[in-house]
């Protein structure tokens, strides 16, 4: 006997011709579908035999105080079109939270609320259940807003001063793995591209690129890091070194600004990866093209934001779950940015 074929929100807004949103906000009893419209939708869905699960989670999100969104904050200087990175991380994030009966509400936090320590705007009002912060916020900024509500985690960052629930990357030990594997193809003159401090992730690139130096023995010191942004986070110009002290490599603590390195190369007569091999950290090149593959660091979003989507919720409905500080692995890809001196 053939078995009955599952049936999916995608289905009963095929059968009206609708957006499988306002399917799942009428079957959630959400605001914004009308009562006949609504009432259609569930007759429809009754008759096709979809099951609405009953979770902690939707047990939640149908209550009374629940709202069913979940607050996405972003600080504006990470959400420009010099930095794409963070739409991939949200429009993954949305879609993890989505799978899971929750919406996403983004706001960006702009440099002078964060400096006044305002409370976002989507928390004020009451429109969230709970927030991810995506992308390096003040430590300052934080406390403020922990005084007024608990319900946070943060995502691509960490505090070192207070013990919020976090998911970040494991930046270090992925930097140590691409600086030794730059070493094993016989680089022994090496610069880090990227402003030590500016963030959690840059700082602990940085660490592990320092590890793997020390390790091999050879010259690493912090007045050797190359600036690729400025004080307020955006990316700027970078200044090469001298021709008499160019490295034979150079290890950049993001793929945008591993192409900017590269298009300036370049444009300065330098051939990558013949003359002067770059790596990257991210996989993630949507728009900029380079004269050459990337070698650099990637580690799945959909890794990240499965387990930014299980602790959010897990915490905002009273689940036990691992609190602290979670780090996600990634791997190495290497392609033909960087060149074999060895010998």
């Amino acid at each position: 006997m053939a078995q009955k074929k599952k049936v999916r929100l995608s289905d009963i807004a095929e059968k009206l011709n609708i957006s499988t949103v306002t399917v799942s906000k009428a079957l959630a009893d959400k605001e914004g579908v009308g009562d006949e419209l609504r009432q259609q939708i569930k007759d429809i869905a009754e008759r096709m035999g979809y099951q609405i699960k009953k979770t902690a989670a939707t047990a939640s999100r149908t209550s009374a105080a629940g709202t069913g969104n979940i607050g996405i904050l972003i600080p504006s200087r990470f959400f420009s079109p010099n930095v794409s990175y963070y739409w991939h991380i949200f429009n993954t994030l949305s879609t993890e939270l989505l799978s899971r009966g929750y919406y996403s509400i983004m706001e960006l936090l702009t440099n002078e609320d964060e400096q006044a320590k305002k409370l976002p705007r989507m928390i004020q009002d009451n429109k969230v259940d709970g927030l991810i912060i995506l992308g390096q916020t003040s430590d300052s900024f934080l406390e403020a807003l922990n005084n007024e509500y608990q319900n946070f985690i943060l995502f691509d960052f960490y505090s070192t001063k207070l013990p919020f629930d976090s998911i970040s990357n494991d930046n270090y030990f992925c930097s140590y793995m691409m600086t030794d594997y730059v070493i094993s193809q016989g680089h022994k003159k090496i610069r880090f591209v990227g402003n030590f401090g500016a963030t959690t992730s840059i700082s602990d690139r940085f660490m592990g690129f320092q590890k793997s130096m020390l390790e091999n023995h050879l010259p690493c010191s912090a007045e050797d890091i190359i600036n690729d942004r400025d004080e307020n986070g955006t990316l700027i110009k970078i200044d090469l070194p001298p021709a008499k002290s160019m490295p034979t490599a150079f290890i950049c603590n993001c793929d945008e600004t591993a192409a900017n390195l590269i298009l300036l190369l370049e444009e300065k007569g330098y051939k990558v990866p013949q003359d002067i091999s770059v790596t990257g950290f991210d996989n993630y090149l949507p728009q900029k093209k380079t004269p050459v593959e990337l070698t650099t660091v990637y580690i799945k979003p959909e890794d990240s934001t499965k387990i930014a989507a299980e602790l959010i919720i897990s915490k905002i409905t009273g689940q036990p779950y691992i609190k602290g500080r979670h780090l996600v692995s990634g791997s190495l890809v290497i392609r033909n940015s960087v060149n074999s001196i060895r010998g």
